[in-house]
């Protein structure tokens, strides 16, 4: 098997799996385990996978700081943020986890909407300053790159509260591997707010799709939902078809 070949399936069942087991790869095509590693290696080098032990995952570009994701797909965004404020009912307690698609819910939610708002980002607490919500701001330590409280303080709050909706944000989704974060304090309040949550959604923009990031939030059956751009393409939510999860267009 010439080295294009091993090369195209390599990517094919990264972006199928969204791993590759160097020996399993290398048993399935009947070549010999160092073959494999050998080709990982050299596309690692050309920045199209990231070599891990054993195998390797796809690559997930490093995200930008948070103010200039502010300035990422704004429009695509808002409709997004827009469309989750609307399943918002009065009454409810909702937490809003970090990022800038979250932010946009913050901002779409009627101000005369009298209900109780958990966040542990001081960004989107800052956004219901005029609102009529009660906002609970759970605190801890201050992860700078996406503005939200982790640690120890943070998930002993969380443990405490009780949801009806949590809006998740996440960098990474894929049908085997559920969805990620890119840092390992983050991922676990995730989960933690995950725990105490009736339902979870998350805001969905296309680039999340198909990707690995390095640590585990949730899989997809844990989810209630995604909330999608219109333009998304049906290929790619095709893996997400017959399962329970709802797919809502904005």
């Amino acid at each position: 098997m010439l080295t294009i070949q091993r090369r195209a399936l390599i990517s094919a069942r990264l972006a199928r799996d969204g791993e590759v087991v160097a020996k399993r790869m290398a048993d399935e095509l009947n070549l010999s385990e160092d073959t494999i590693r050998r080709d990982l290696r050299e596309m690692a080098a050309e920045g199209l996978l990231k070599r891990v032990h054993g195998g390797a995952l796809p690559l997930v570009p490093p995200l930008p700081n948070f103010a200039a994701r502010q300035e990422i797909a704004g429009d695509v965004k808002r409709r997004l943020g827009q469309k989750a404020a609307a399943m918002i009912e009065a009454g409810q307690t909702i937490f809003l986890d970090g990022g800038t698609s979250n932010a946009e819910i913050a901002r779409a939610m009627p101000r005369d909407m009298r209900l109780t708002v958990v966040t542990h980002s001081p960004t989107i607490a800052a956004e219901l300053e005029r609102h009529e919500a009660e906002v609970i701001l759970i605190g801890g330590r201050l992860y700078k790159h996406s503005m939200v409280a982790t640690g120890a303080a943070a998930l002993a709050a969380i443990a405490g509260i009780r949801a009806d909706l949590f809006f998740l944000g996440v960098t990474a989704i894929h049908p085997a591997h559920g969805v990620s974060t890119g840092d390992f304090e983050e991922a676990a309040v995730k989960r933690a707010i995950l725990g105490q949550a009736a339902e979870t959604y998350v805001l969905a923009t296309v680039e999340k799709f198909d990707a690995v990031s390095p640590h585990h939030v949730a899989a997809i059956p844990e989810l209630s939902g995604f909330i999608v751009p219109n333009e998304i393409s049906d290929d790619m939510l095709a893996p997400y078809d017959g399962t329970d999860i709802a797919i809502i267009g904005a």
